[in-house]
């Protein structure tokens, strides 16, 4: 593989540490005193979950997410800030991209309707799952240096 300035193991990581860099600034621009105090982020994801077009969306949400608001703003809110450190370090990468992918798919999911957002948690899953199989921690990564996943 030919590559300009980096080698190809390198490109991976800063495709994984961008990813990283891309959660730490979702956790970041949270109102997290709205999130954890006010219920704000819960609130409108279950307003825009009781509108959903698919029955199962409505559903999952009023079973798992509703029931315990306070309890899901901070999974959420924390998630993002673990996936951000997590990929940002390289430490536990493989657990850090899956869980990604599946926090970007029930993203996805849950904004079915809007295509901004859409497209953001498209691209970031997809990242996800180059960075993945590529196994984008061989390079700059804690994982590396612990010998972890090689």
């Amino acid at each position: 593989m030919q590559t300009v300035w980096l080698g190809g193991a390198e490109w991976l990581a800063v495709l994984r540490i961008g990813l990283g860099l891309w959660w730490l600034e979702s956790w970041r621009h949270k109102d997290r005193k709205g999130w954890f105090e006010r219920g704000t982020g819960i609130a409108w994801a279950a307003d825009v979950a009781g509108k959903h077009r698919w029955p199962f969306v409505r559903t999952g949400f009023a079973t798992v997410v509703q029931p315990r608001p306070k309890l899901m703003a901070y999974v959420v809110v924390y998630a993002e800030l673990a996936l951000g450190l997590g990929l940002v370090t390289g430490f536990l990468t493989p657990v850090a991209l899956v869980g990604g992918l599946l926090l970007n798919l029930l993203y996805l999911v849950l904004m079915i309707h809007d295509w901004a957002e859409q497209g953001q948690n498209a691209m970031m899953a997809l990242i996800s799952l180059v960075a993945l199989f590529a196994m984008s921690w061989q390079t700059w990564s804690l994982d590396r240096a612990f010998g972890l996943f090689l």
